[in-house]
């Protein structure tokens, strides 16, 4: 797949553990000259980085911020936010500090996270990273579905530890016009339909989600990390979502709701 010329910058940021190497599969089919699309490593989870365990949400805003400028991202060129899972933190953050450089967010088995948010409120004080668990502990918490043997090696040879502060981090928000920014959710581990029901429901994870103003959902049936188990599908929805024409006015319907095969 070839990005088109107008098609705007698209910045893509992993969860937990992972770097700028998780989209490769992604970026090949989505821009595999690279030209339109950056994929980042947060603070925290560079390998080489020796003050990566004391990287913060803060760190991490910045980073992205600074990948934004270096693109000549502005509220007149406006970029695209692909989240996955953990990255929903500083990614709600960004769209809390800058909503206008951010033309659509597209989450990715992942959502908004609610103010006051904090990801792991009883990790130990003596605790300064978080290691990826054993994959059967891992599979209890998140879906492994459509991963080979294979895949899972690269996922344990690659993966860093996740910086203890960031996972302490209360997320303050202060900025409703957050919710305004034109957002996608590709639902891979968990229906769409659930999603929405929880959302409609209060429930903590997906309550920000039912404050939205203008919602595309798509469902992408796989496991939690569709970068690796369904990579062109993917490719094909950020793609989409990246071109789609910015909504005038409030749409809360479910119209949008698709499903990838």
């Amino acid at each position: 797949m070839n990005t088109q010329n107008d098609t705007p910058t698209i910045v893509l940021i992993a969860g937990h553990w992972l770097g700028a190497w998780a989209w490769d599969d992604v970026i090949d089919h989505l821009d595999p000259d690279r030209s339109r699309t950056v994929a980042i490593t947060l603070p925290g989870l560079d390998g080489a980085d020796p003050d990566r365990s004391s990287r913060t949400l803060d760190d991490q805003v910045a980073a992205i911020t600074e990948v934004l400028a270096r693109r000549d991202v502005s509220a007149d060129h406006p970029a695209v936010i692909v989240a996955h899972s953990g990255a929903n933190a500083p990614v709600t953050l960004l769209l809390d500090r800058h909503p206008e450089l951010v033309r659509r967010v597209v989450w990715v088995d992942s959502g908004p996270v609610a103010p006051g948010t904090v990801f792991a409120p009883d990790l130990p004080d003596d605790v300064d990273e978080l290691p990826l668990p054993g994959f059967d502990l891992l599979a209890q918490q998140a879906s492994l579905d459509g991963l080979s043997a294979e895949v899972l090696d690269r996922f344990r040879a690659r993966a860093v530890p996740e910086p203890a502060p960031v996972l302490r981090q209360a997320v303050e928000l202060t900025n409703d016009a957050r919710a305004a920014v034109p957002t996608t959710l590709v639902c891979c581990s968990i229906p769409s339909a659930q999603v929405l029901d929880l959302a409609r429901g209060g429930h903590p994870m997906f309550a920000e989600v039912a404050g939205l103003e203008t919602v595309e959902v798509v469902d992408l049936p796989t496991g939690h990390w569709p970068m690796w188990s369904r990579a062109g599908e993917l490719a094909e929805v950020i793609h989409s979502a990246a071109l789609s024409p910015r909504p005038q006015g409030r749409d809360r319907s479910d119209a949008g709701t698709r499903r990838v095969a």
